[in-house]
């Protein structure tokens, strides 16, 4: 059998190498086989996906034991052991393949972007891909916490490197809020792994073995890491200075892919291994969650610069997927679940549209201020139109997928506890800001401000390459069963778990 999980990890590590000696020869090189390595890796992560949807799950079974498994020895000595063990389902399936997905598009969209250190810049890109694809693969706690660290030191120095003017403090308070998220992390791994007294880290053998009273400190502390990561309120002040002084294709993975690792560490660790404590506490999430999403809407109203907006707009639609997992913990609907999972795909294609986009917009007029931005649709009427579209996704505006995601989240929410029929104010929110910015950009009239800034329109080349952002957002309403169907399995897994863990 051909091991397709591992080569999901050492295809962009080998392409790391490869890459960096291609960039000492030319720029061009280096894009190219980077590219190349990316678009293997994506095949691989859409096998890989295939697998998971055409295999069925028995439910009451843990996912990845009946899908997709690999296991390596890493240790194994007389006194102990350690194995390395990969899996895929419907949580991590749909998560492997917008990472393939997204760092080929970043690769794409850096070519005008990135202007100096090419061999280094996108052998970090391909090393960060390997490292996340490490995380959403592996079963073992250890591995998954040397993956998580391997994944946030490349923002460290894409942000200090290719950011902007105030990139060093930028990379220091992402690095010191991230490290110190991952230490607690990590001292909740290891609490859980002597609360079950199994002698083992992987992530199935623990699930289910770690007494309800040794859930609690575990559950906190696992918690505080993925918060940090998502972000969620309080743990969110380092997410708009690290976004706005990212180059923007590295914002793309950042707000695509990297805040949905502490996502996919809440749903298959948090909740996973302690199913007894997520229940007792399930509403202070929820609280956590709407809290969340409320902020991030509230605060992108005020934003003045697009970046700064987009940024605050990860935080509102993370708070969905917090809202979701925990809703279907507390009430037992496996809608929350589904939605979540769903929110996050299809997330990463708008926001990450959108913040490519951005970077266009700084090229062509130097700025992303949005008062200077004023009458886009006369000046640069291709990029407005593209902004245009991301941003109906971003609001969950019919017919793109996001609406069905976030439909799927709050009926959860209602059938949790009826009160939270308010989040339905969220999207309305969303749309109001998006609409604000719009107003005061591509609607805006030029009299009055001749000449504020020089502005040049997306060539058609870069326009069409915002298809794969937007196009699977549209199809993924008609057939959103690709994400949900696997899903499905998971949300089962997850009611099947908390109800033992209740003893009902």
């Amino acid at each position: 059998m051909i091991p397709v999980l591992l080569l999901l990890i050492v295809i962009p590590f080998i392409g790391c190498v490869v890459t960096f000696f291609a960039g000492r020869v030319t720029k061009q090189a280096a894009v190219f086989s980077a590219l190349g390595f990316t678009i293997v890796t994506l095949l691989i992560a859409l096998y890989t996906y295939w697998i998971v949807y055409t295999t069925s799950t028995p439910v009451g079974q843990y996912c990845v034991q009946c899908i997709l498994n690999e296991n390596y020895t890493w240790i194994n000595t007389s006194s102990f052991a350690l194995s390395f063990p990969l899996g895929v389902d419907g949580l991590s399936g749909p998560m492997i393949v917008i990472t393939g997905l997204l760092t080929m598009l970043v690769v794409i969209g850096s070519r005008s972007q990135i202007k100096d250190h090419n061999a280094e810049y996108y052998a970090i890109l391909l090393f960060t891909e390997a490292s996340i694809m490490g995380v959403f693969t592996t079963l073992n706690l250890i591995a998954f916490y040397i993956f998580w660290e391997l994944a946030l030191v490349p923002i460290f120095f894409f942000v200090g490197i290719w950011g902007g003017d105030k990139r060093r403090y930028a990379s220091m308070k992402f690095m010191i809020y991230t490290f110190t998220g991952s230490t607690v992390m990590l001292l909740g791994f290891l609490a859980a792994y002597l609360g079950a007294n199994a002698q083992t880290f992987n992530i199935v053998d623990l699930s289910g073995k770690i007494p309800a009273g040794l859930q609690y400190l575990p559950l906190l502390a696992t918690f505080i890491g993925f918060g940090i990561k998502l972000p969620v309120v309080p743990f969110h002040s380092w997410l708009p200075d690290t976004y706005r002084e990212a180059p923007a294709p590295i914002a793309v993975m950042l707000s695509g892919i990297l805040v949905k690792m502490g996502a996919y560490g809440l749903i298959r660790i948090s909740i996973g291994l302690f199913p007894y404590a997520a229940y007792q506490y399930g509403w202070v999430f929820v609280v956590v969650g709407v809290v969340t999403m409320f902020y991030g809407a509230i605060v992108a109203i005020l934003s003045k610069d697009l970046k700064t907006m987009f940024a605050y707009t990860s935080i509102n639609e993370m708070g969905f997927v917090i809202l979701g997992a925990f809703a279907t913990v507390v009430s037992g609907n496996p809608l929350g679940i589904d939605g979540a999972i769903f929110q996050m795909f299809v997330h990463a294609l708008a926001v990450g549209a959108l913040f490519m986009l951005s970077g266009y917009v700084t090229t062509q007029a130097g700025t992303t201020e949005i008062s200077k931005l004023v009458g886009m649709r006369l000046t640069m009427p291709r990029t407005a139109g593209i902004l245009i579209l991301a941003s109906a996704a971003a609001m969950a505006v019919p017919p793109f997928a996001n609406f069905v995601a976030e439909l799927l989240v709050i009926s959860a929410a209602i059938s949790a506890y009826g009160i939270l029929a308010i989040t339905i104010f969220v999207p309305v929110l969303t749309g109001a800001y998006f609409l604000w910015m719009i107003k005061r950009t591509i609607l805006g009239s030029l009299a009055g401000k001749p000449g504020e800034v020089e502005k040049h329109d997306l060539r058609a080349s870069d326009a069409w390459i915002f298809l794969l952002y937007i196009a699977p957002l549209l199809g993924l309403t008609i057939f959103s069963y690709i994400i949900l169907g696997p899903a499905s399995n998971v949300s089962a897994w997850i009611v099947h778990i908390v109800s033992v863990a209740r003893g009902l």
